[in-house]
């Protein structure tokens, strides 16, 4: 894959719904919504991408960001859809979710690669394949796989809530470079 691919899509992962708003499992959203914000961006539903998308421009550089609504096992459907009305290949999409190998506060970018038992990656995988590029926030693990399902469905502490807002940030400050293609030395900075 070519280094200097851009950035058209980022995807934040989450489920919809204030239930699940302030959850660790909603970082991905959590992540768009700041560069929304950031880029002076509004989302609005779209029935044809099965969620709420919008646009920000960088320079001559234009980036779509999409909160699927489908829940996380179906949030495939929703990446499948815009990626296939703007055709954009999988190399062309960002996917920004929530990762318990990582501590909060700690923020990664990966290329490729496999899903990790994560339901939003293993159904993106089914619907685009795997050539996608991931932004992982670090949530932490509970220490035993028995209570993942309640960890990630639950709100962080304070402190850790901070520790992941600063990722987000650090991660937000990157976009400009994400957008241009510039992922190695996106990569070699948040490592």
């Amino acid at each position: 894959m070519p280094e200097q691919t851009p950035i058209r899509l980022i995807v934040g992962l989450g489920n919809p719904g204030e239930k699940y708003a302030a959850t660790r499992h909603n970082a991905g959203f959590q992540f768009v919504d700041a560069v929304a914000d950031h880029f002076h961006a509004t989302f609005r539903p779209e029935k044809r991408f099965f969620g709420d998308a919008c646009r920000f421009d960088i320079g001559p550089q234009q980036c779509h960001l999409l909160k699927p609504a489908t829940f996380m096992n179906r949030c495939g459907q929703s990446v499948a859809s815009i990626c296939n009305y703007y055709k954009l290949s999988p190399a062309e999409v960002l996917v920004v979710h929530d990762d318990l190998d990582l501590q909060p506060g700690v923020i990664r970018l990966k290329r490729g690669g496999g899903h990790g038992g994560h339901n939003g990656l293993r159904d993106i995988h089914k619907a685009i394949g795997a050539d996608y590029q991931r932004l992982r926030i670090g949530i932490g693990h509970p220490g035993d796989r028995s209570l993942v399902v309640d960890y990630v469905l639950k709100r962080a502490s304070r402190e850790e809530e901070r520790m992941i807002s600063d990722a987000i940030a650090k991660g937000v400050e990157e976009i400009p470079a994400i957008v241009g293609g510039e992922l190695q030395k996106v990569m070699n900075r948040l490592h």
